[in-house]
């Protein structure tokens, strides 16, 4: 943000509604803990206020606002669409919006226990999801492009975790990692993508997904990024059926993406180390959750083409 003294209390979030959207000032505001670039407070029980809070959401907010209205009415699990859209003002320098809320208890607090389920879940709403983006449509400049080009981040990232933090082989891991580094290059055309599927991302309700929420990294590009998933979120074994339903992706895509979990778990265990140390940003909660992925990652080589 441009003036990083300031600092985002339900005051201030009460002041900003009562200024910009009067009719929704009388809603009770509460804090919702977590979030990484924005800050969100829950108004009543249907919304919630999403507050940027570094240099780049805003541009990630405004991002979701352009997007999601038109994403959203194909997609079959709920997703946080905008209601109202704050201006920069005096008292707050950034844009921020209002949002729908999305029910359910986000995955790094909870686990999936009907599997197949939402291996089938998930599988649906990524065909709906992944269609073909328009010219307009957002890029990344880190993401959505083959894993080659992250090969400097993945052994930076493998180097940095400490001592007893893998569990997991790490000559193994750098075989998937080779392997889909080997893998072709996507060939289609640039699909939709929500860019950031991890356990904070998606929420569960009744032991099986129930909704997608932070596309503020969204863009276009290699599918292969968002079927990492099928590691990162979902049990042990259920990969194959979430493939299965899927019905899209060729092996290249499932070796690129197979290598892309490791990479995303690789990096939900560096976050949960910086938390145990009480380091500003770290996550506690994603350590675990990044440690299972990579072994959910290794495991499935059973049923997949070992690595060449």
């Amino acid at each position: 943000m441009t003036d990083p003294e300031i600092e985002i209390t339900a005051e201030l979030v009460h002041a900003l509604l009562k200024d910009q959207h009067p009719d929704l000032a009388g809603l009770p505001i509460r804090e919702v803990p977590g979030g990484w670039g924005n800050q969100m407070w829950r108004l009543g029980d249907e919304l919630a206020v999403r507050m940027p809070r570094t240099e780049g959401a805003p541009d990630g907010l405004r991002k979701e606002c352009r997007w999601l209205p038109v994403l959203a009415p194909r997609l079959p699990l709920p997703i946080p669409t905008p209601v109202r859209i704050g201006e920069p003002s005096a008292r707050f320098p950034g844009p921020w919006s209002v949002m729908t809320w999305v029910h359910g208890e986000p995955l790094d607090y909870t686990s999936i226990s009907r599997g197949d389920h939402a291996a089938d879940t998930l599988a649906g709403f990524l065909r709906a999801l992944h269609v073909e983006a328009p010219a307009e449509a957002p890029a990344s400049s880190d993401r959505g492009g083959h894993p080659k080009k992250c090969t400097g981040g993945f052994e930076k990232s493998l180097q940095a975790i400490a001592p007893g933090g893998l569990a997991a082989d790490v000559r193994a891991v750098w075989n998937v990692w080779d392997d889909a580094v080997a893998a072709p290059d996507w060939e289609g055309p640039p699909v939709w993508l929500h860019g950031d599927l991890h356990p904070a991302n998606v929420v569960v309700s009744d032991g099986t997904l129930s909704g997608v929420v932070d596309f503020d990294a969204m863009f276009a590009g290699d599918p292969a990024w968002d079927l990492a998933a099928a590691w990162v979120l979902l049990p042990a074994g259920a990969d194959s059926r979430f493939f299965e339903a899927y019905a899209r992706a060729d092996e290249a895509t499932v070796r690129r993406a197979r290598g892309l979990a490791a990479l995303k778990s690789l990096f939900l265990i560096l976050m949960g180390q910086s938390g145990d140390r009480g380091l500003p940003g770290g996550k506690p909660t994603w350590g675990p959750a990044g440690r299972a992925a990579l072994d959910r990652v290794l495991t499935s080589l059973v049923h997949w083409p070992s690595p060449a």
